[in-house]
């Protein structure tokens, strides 16, 4: 019977000093405004094992101004110490703070802190020096608002800055320039189709007339786009806007253009070529044409 005792003795006090043991402490549970406190965790009879918690400055809820979070830790002890004050008045709540220790979670006691102001309603404030009165300059004045001024400067300068570049920046997409820049990229894109050198000779001349017909109706304002080519090359005639080499260009490579799309004829790789060249050298010379109608009109 004193065996079992005995044994039973032993295994209680093997547990008291070789489990480990967590603990808290709050030096505080009322305190004025903005007065520190402490509170103290502590775990015992660690024996080399981990200890993991919130990081520093993260374990107290967010109302909580930490002052400082300070960690000490050797084999058998852990010892975190948080020093933090409250700025508001009322009652506040300090959780269960978990505890990881090697694997398992413990839990420390929580708290209720009550934050009292300590100020009496009938404290006179004093003032340490009595207000001066300063007498301002007008560089005093500058130096206070120049950067407001230099700002205010710079935001109207921005503002008549974008309103140029959006008013008259902007390069318009239908001036001649940028229409015959358009119809050439068309033409070397057709060029690169390799058409002519595959025989492809109707496809060649069914994309080379819509891009003049297209080129034609938005530089000439000439109705190329709805017009037969018979009607076409009356009209060109008869209207005088566009130059007479132009015209015999346009005539020439429209009506062999019919001609190939009906299969009447086969044309030859020097003559696609030669019609290429031509309707190249036609928008080229466009604007040569357009200054001449301005010029003519103004007169």
């Amino acid at each position: 019977m004193l065996k079992k005792i005995y044994f039973l003795i032993s295994f209680l006090l093997g547990i008291f000093m070789f489990s480990q043991t967590l603990s808290s402490r709050l030096d505080k549970k009322t305190v004025g405004l903005g007065e520190p406190n402490v509170l103290t965790i502590k775990v015992d009879h660690l024996g080399g094992k981990d200890v993991r918690s919130a990081p520093k400055n993260e374990l107290l809820p967010f109302h909580f101004e930490i002052i400082k979070d300070t960690l000490f830790k050797k084999m058998d002890t852990y010892e975190r110490t948080i020093e933090f004050a409250i700025f508001q008045e009322g009652k506040f709540s300090i959780p269960a703070l978990e505890f990881n220790i090697n694997g398992k979670i413990e839990k420390t006691t929580p708290y209720e802190i009550e934050v009292v102001n300590t100020a009496s309603k009938d404290d006179k404030i004093n003032d340490i020096m009595k207000n001066k009165e300063v007498g301002l300059e007008l560089k005093d004045y500058w130096q206070i608002y120049k950067f407001w001024v230099l700002a205010a400067i710079a935001i109207v300068a921005l503002a008549i800055l974008i309103f140029g570049l959006v008013r008259y920046g902007k390069k318009p997409k239908d001036s001649p320039k940028e229409l015959t820049n358009q119809a050439l990229k068309e033409l070397n894109a057709l060029k690169d189709k390799k058409h002519i050198e595959q025989g492809n000779f109707r496809d060649f001349y069914v994309e080379l007339i819509d891009i003049m017909r297209r080129f034609l109706s938005v530089q000439y304002r000439i109705p190329a786009d709805v017009l037969l080519t018979d009607d076409l090359i009356a009209y060109m005639k008869q209207n005088h806007s566009i130059s007479q080499e132009n015209e015999a260009v346009v005539e020439k490579v429209f009506l062999r253009g019919d001609l190939v799309k009906f299969a009447k004829i086969f044309p030859s790789v020097e003559m696609m070529n030669e019609d290429w060249n031509s309707c190249s050298a036609l928008v080229k010379a466009s604007l040569k044409d357009i200054e001449f109608e301005k010029l003519r009109k103004d007169v």
